[in-house]
């Protein structure tokens, strides 16, 4: 029976510094370290999984130990001394823990009591590699203290960790006594060259489409990516594609991603359920579609801001990303990528009974963005814009000319509103924003239509705008109207434009009141005050109180701002907006 072959990640492990991929800033100094004998005594290693931290403790322990070092400080990686402490056999000198089931008190007294003991030979060094050293106890570190701050001659710790704030918090001492080194994560590029150097050895063909996919799975870990890359070759033999990448690994082609964008630039709300179910039914995994979904969307982003160059996508499909990315407001990119980011903080999706369903509602929350209304196109007066999607622009209309459009189009703002600085459309549930955004018009309520108390008739008058006159709206939303001694009804307004033409034109107040007569079905007289001044005729006691509600301080707020800035009052007025939470 032949002997079992080496995964890929052993059989490739660096034998020297300068071939730890992308961590010159490590391997440089260490080899310098060791060239001209100035190795600390204690090194946390930290960074990620998978981008050499053991792999370096070891290079360490070779040239501290090679009889066959080069005046730079690189060991030969052949000799017995190299071989033996690279593929991590028993060693007397180098001596790797696990400090995930060696983590207490009594196994770093332990530890402290072998380290006490000199190298085998007097030229050697004694190497102990902790990995996982985050997972120490508090004690066990203390034990630890003492000879890290006096070690015997010759002998040297290195801490790897991925979580170097736990020793922060368990040990603040030990940061002190080492020398740290912080590994980065390996770019998409570096990999791709690492991984086309090691299939080229092994006689394997692959293309760059190919690798590209591994790559990105392998977010940043080299060991991750051999490993990706042995599970593929196994299943594909000496020729690899990326049919068999997406086969084995379970990853979601680029085009599956344009599909969908075509579906939402498009508007085709219906069609998100028939993209879902041929995504279930071709067997793809609904948490690793929505990890890969923040990868397509920051990708058109960069073609949006740089170039299409700039974006990390295959050369065949750069077309229909810049094409799909020039179709999409900068500011709904930003919305989907935030919304994709919240759902994978917060881990609802995999944590969901019915992931299909959260993946459909964040599907047509996407086809349900509208184009973002910049605050400074409010205060120049500039219309909002169609979507690119929409096809050429046609000239507005009058409202009062096309209220079946009008509605249609209320009805789907009204599902699609999501947080942005000032815009158009509404959803159910707000999101956060700072300035207002258009509401759909209400439906028209007839004038002779009683009212069953005189807050609600107030409150049809606003909604309808019937006999208000222009621009006063928005102050009147914020107004209280009560019941006066003698029959009159009393109408404290904010200080502000509403309340001086109410007080210095009559006909003005004249039309006002007749047109909330025509809601109480009765004559009406308005005596108009400024909001918070004294009252010559008290309120009856069933009136009740003024109550703050959320909507009432939007109210206000919105009307402030008005106050403040006439063209934005007028937009206001003009565009029907509303304040966001």
């Amino acid at each position: 029976m032949s002997e079992a072959r080496a995964a890929l990640a052993r059989l490739y492990r660096p034998r020297k510094f300068s071939e730890i991929s992308t961590q010159a800033h490590v391997g440089e100094t260490l080899k310098s370290a060791v060239a001209h004998n100035r190795v600390a005594h204690a090194y946390l290693f930290s960074g990620p999984r998978g981008v050499g931290k053991t792999t370096a403790a070891r290079v360490l322990a070779m040239a501290l130990n090679c009889p066959n070092r080069g005046a730079d400080g690189e060991p030969c990686g052949v000799c017995v001394s190299c071989e033996r402490i690279w593929s991590g056999k028993t060693s007397l000198d180098v001596i790797e823990i696990d400090a995930a089931t060696n983590r207490g008190v009594d196994d770093a007294r332990d530890l402290r009591e072998r380290a006490m003991y000199a190298p085998t030979e007097a030229d050697r060094w004694k190497v102990y590699i902790v990995d996982e050293a985050h997972m120490l106890t508090r004690e066990a570190w203390n034990a630890l203290l003492k000879i890290l701050e006096e070690p015997p001659p010759r002998v040297i710790f290195v801490f790897a960790t991925t979580e170097p704030q736990k020793i922060q918090q368990a040990a603040p001492p030990i940061l002190s006594r080492t020398q740290r080194f912080d590994f980065r994560r390996i770019s998409t590029q570096d990999i791709v060259l690492r991984l086309q150097h090691v299939l080229a050895a092994e006689g394997i063909e692959a293309g760059l489409d190919a690798l590209m996919p591994i790559a990105r799975k392998a977010e940043g870990g080299m060991r991750d990516a051999l490993s990706l890359t042995d599970q593929v070759i196994s299943f594909a033999g000496k020729r690899v594609t990326p049919e068999d990448v997406r086969r084995v690994l379970g990853l979601i082609g680029d085009e599956l991603y344009l599909d969908m964008f075509e579906i939402i630039v498009e508007r085709r709300h219906a069609d998100v359920f028939r993209f879902v179910d041929r995504m279930i039914d071709d067997g793809y995994d609904i948490s690793e579609f929505q990890r890969g979904l923040a990868d397509a969307i920051r990708n058109l982003m960069i073609i949006k801001l740089e170039d299409v160059e700039k974006a990390d996508i295959r050369e065949d499909l750069r077309d229909r990303y810049s094409s799909i990315a020039h179709r999409i407001a900068l500011g709904d990119l930003l919305r989907m990528l935030s919304q994709v980011a919240e759902l994978d903080t917060e881990g609802r999706l995999r944590k969901s009974a019915n992931p299909r369903v959260m993946l459909e509602a964040l599907l047509l929350r996407f086809a349900y963005l509208s184009n973002t209304l910049e605050l400074e196109q409010v205060l120049t007066g500039a219309p909002p814009s169609a979507p690119p999607s929409a096809g050429p622009a046609t000239p507005a209309r009058p409202r009062a000319t096309a209220p079946a459009r009008e509605s249609e189009q209320a009805r789907e703002s009204e599902q699609a509103r999501e947080s942005a600085p000032l815009r158009r459309g509404s959803t159910p549930e707000p999101a956060p924003a700072a300035a207002p955004a258009r509401k759909p018009a209400p439906a028209p309520v007839p004038e002779n239509a009683p009212a069953s108390s005189l807050d609600e008739a107030w409150r049809e008058l606003i909604e309808t705008r019937t006999g208000i006159p222009q621009g006063m709206a928005i102050f009147l939303k914020a107004a209280r109207l009560t019941e006066g001694e003698t029959g009159q009804l009393v109408l404290e307004v904010p200080k502000g434009p509403a309340f001086e033409k109410l007080s210095a034109d009559p006909n003005t107040r004249a039309a006002l009141a007749r047109a909330l007569g025509s809601k109480l079905n009765r004559a009406v007289t308005l005596d108009v005050r400024v909001e918070g001044a004294a009252a010559s005729a008290q309120p009856a006691p069933s009136s009740p109180p003024r109550r703050f509600t959320p909507e009432q301080v939007k109210t206000d707020k919105l009307a402030r701002m008005a106050r403040e800035e006439p063209v934005l009052g007028k937009a206001v007025e003009e565009w029907n907006l509303e304040l966001l939470d």
